[in-house]
């Protein structure tokens, strides 16, 4: 609706998925994954609201939907979410809290080395005014930058603090499709789990 979705399309075509835009609920259906995108959290949270998606997404990431959240989108995930306006709202999905635009404003954007979990060979991590994950409670720690937590993982969703999707390494993203490529298995199959939140 409104962020980055354009590079994470593309990056998600060369590997060899079909993408949709999502725009209206209808457009869930029969998803295998869903990206939210770095982009205006609140922006996003309003138009998802005015086209009638925060239900149905919630909805569907709570029945397991495979769910990957960059920057924007990993605040969109999170519990808590600080911030000195108190206006943004957020899904609640991912127990962390979260820190909106901690690393500074756009011109203070930078390129980090990022640890992935089980990975031996670091991710070009790209921070554009980055949410900071503050605290985190019963979720998996998934990505580290100089030892702070930058990505997170709670069953089929994963919440980044960063941009994969700027960076010419596709690995984030093929193991978020095998991931999807599982769900729509079992999915096939009549097989079904649940998100715990």
């Amino acid at each position: 609706m409104q962020g980055d979705f354009a590079s994470h399309a593309t990056v998600l075509r060369e590997l060899g998925a079909a993408v949709v835009r999502v725009r209206h609920p209808q457009d869930l259906i029969d998803l295998d994954g869903v990206v939210l995108p770095g982009g205006e959290s609140t922006t996003v949270h309003r138009l998802l609201n005015l086209n009638g998606l925060w239900g149905p997404l919630d909805r569907s990431i709570a029945a397991g939907l495979p769910t990957l959240g960059t920057c924007a989108g990993l605040i969109l995930l999170a519990r808590r979410v600080r911030e000195s306006e108190g206006l943004q709202k957020s899904l609640g999905v991912l127990d962390v809290e979260v820190e909106r635009n901690a690393y500074g404003p756009q011109v203070a954007s930078f390129e980090a080395p990022v640890k992935l979990d089980d990975e031996t060979i670091d991710f070009p991590g790209v921070f554009i005014r980055a949410p900071r994950i503050t605290a985190i409670g019963s979720v998996r720690v998934i990505a580290t930058m100089s030892g702070e937590v930058v990505g997170v993982r709670l069953g089929a969703v994963i919440g980044l603090s960063f941009h994969p999707e700027l960076t010419g390494d596709a690995r984030i993203h093929a193991s978020f499709l095998a991931q999807a490529a599982s769900y729509s298995r079992a999915r096939m199959s009549g097989t079904f789990g649940a998100v715990s939140t």
